[in-house]
């Protein structure tokens, strides 16, 4: 089940086939075509206008990310903060629950 396949060769190494003969065909000219006209290059990029709407819309959702992203890291910051406070008073209890009972035997 686990042993490879080894595959067989259906020719032998050895063996090569003939050359094959190429024959020259004629070459006949055709009907000369002049070259196409130069084309004026289509401007890469549009352009882009900003009209005062346009920048003012721009800034305005700018200002509302930075609002949104902060908010939201700092709400992630305080959780932290919360959660490493709650794991301290939590340690300390524990701590003293700990020596006190060791005190009382």
């Amino acid at each position: 089940m686990l042993r490879p396949k080894i595959p067989s060769n259906p020719t032998p190494a050895d063996y090569l086939a003939p050359p094959v003969l190429v024959e020259p065909t004629a070459i006949m000219p055709s009907a000369q075509v002049p070259p196409p006209a130069p084309v004026a290059p289509a401007p890469t990029r549009p352009t882009v206008q900003l009209t005062p709407g346009t920048a003012l819309a721009l800034v305005g959702s700018g200002t509302a990310v930075v609002l949104v992203v902060g908010a939201v890291l700092v709400s992630m910051l305080l959780a932290v903060a919360i959660t490493s406070a709650s794991l301290a008073v939590c340690a300390l209890v524990i701590r003293s629950l700990i020596h006190a009972d060791a005190k009382r035997r």
